[in-house]
């Protein structure tokens, strides 16, 4: 396969590791990167490097408002990643070391109110795009996939999304997306994603499938700041909790619960997009699927093993339950942006063959 060209929109938690980890695969070049701030584009290559020590400890937050604090409900089109959305409009919240916020601070970035804009001018010129977001709006990754169909981008979009319901959202852009000629691989990170194909590798021993038990764990040594987007979004799994009031809490809110917490918070039956990708994917029905996990934000260590147990009737008549085991010491980062990279050239690879639409992880296999 040619070297691969891509583009990063997000430089929160994901989007940096994303960058990092792409330096140690084969045949993929970072060319673009952007956060709500600014945008960092070289058809040759970034340099990856000096970029990220750039926006360590300083990236580009969410829209204050003039008391400087940041608004309990955000712009119509704002996610925030470790306030990392590559997103238009919105102010200067920041946490920030120097003057400059976010990808700006690199001497490589340029201040943009338009920065997916910015991303879309320059898409003939980029194989696959990976979009490091929360969807903290429901329907905001399948807005920004609408964009780029619009713009008759051709080529990947890959996101590491985790609600279900944007599955269907995806759904109904097919069509739309398969015109401009998108290979859109949806839920292509751990869990959905990594998970989602192991569970639909270890169904293939039984002619029907009873239930999928995804149970995760991760210890965030990078701390809550680096990853504020990706707990928030985790919080509205969480009982008494929603995305929309997730989405409300401020900062000081949520430190208050991870507090209450000790730093350790439990989820069970989270909806977790898994459900309907294996739906969609013939392995089972999606109220069969269950996923839960711990997230430990004070810890290098996990908190529990993460694993994917799935039972089933062979055609023999037998019942029983295959499981697959990660080992403790791969590290949220390792299970979340070595897959997304893999389902990225599996999409490139699919893309190239005229394969256009909506994919999910349970589909495609991803390229070491």
């Amino acid at each position: 396969m040619d070297d691969i060209r891509f583009a990063v929109l997000g430089t929160g938690g994901i989007g940096r590791r994303t960058l990092e980890v792409s330096q140690h695969k084969d045949g993929l070049t970072a060319v673009a990167a952007c956060d709500r701030n600014g945008v960092a584009i070289d058809h040759s290559g970034l340099d990856v490097d000096e970029l990220l020590e750039a926006t360590e400890g300083n990236i580009a937050s969410g829209p204050e408002d003039a008391s400087g604090t940041t608004p309990a409900t955000p712009t119509d089109d704002y996610a925030s990643d470790g306030g990392a959305a590559a997103v238009e409009g919105g102010g200067g919240g920041v946490k920030q070391h120097g003057e400059q916020a976010g990808i700006v601070a690199s001497s490589q970035g340029e201040p943009t109110e338009t920065p997916i804009d910015d991303i879309i001018a320059e898409s003939d010129a980029i194989d696959a795009v990976l979009l490091a977001l929360p969807n903290l709006e429901h329907d905001f990754i399948p807005r920004v996939a609408e964009r780029f169909a619009e713009a008759d981008y051709e080529g990947v979009m890959i996101d590491v999304l985790k609600r279900s319901r944007v599955i269907g959202m995806l759904d109904d852009r097919e069509d739309l997306l398969k015109k401009s000629g998108i290979t859109f691989v949806c839920g292509a990170g751990a869990t959905p994603g990594f998970l989602t194909g192991a569970a639909a590798l270890a169904a293939q021993s039984f002619v029907e499938v009873e239930e999928v038990e995804i149970w995760w764990g991760v210890g965030l040594k990078s701390g809550y700041e680096d990853n504020r987007g990706t707990v928030r979004e985790d919080i509205a799994h969480l009982d008494g909790y929603d995305i929309e009031t997730a989405r409300e809490m401020s900062e000081e809110e949520i430190e208050a619960l991870i507090d209450e917490h000790d730093g350790v918070l439990e989820f069970r039956d989270m909806e977790h997009a898994d459900d309907v990708l294996l739906e969609r994917a013939g392995i089972c029905d999606a109220e069969d699927v269950h996923v839960g996990g711990v997230l430990d934000v004070r810890s290098d260590e996990k908190p529990t093993t993460t694993t994917v147990s799935v039972t089933g009737t062979t055609f023999d008549g037998e019942t029983g339950t295959n499981t697959f085991e990660l080992d403790d010491v791969t590290s949220m980062e390792a299970n979340v942006n070595g897959p997304a990279l893999g389902y990225l050239k599996a999409g490139v690879r699919n893309n190239r063959a005229g394969h256009y639409g909506v994919f999910g992880p349970a589909d495609l296999m991803p390229g070491f």
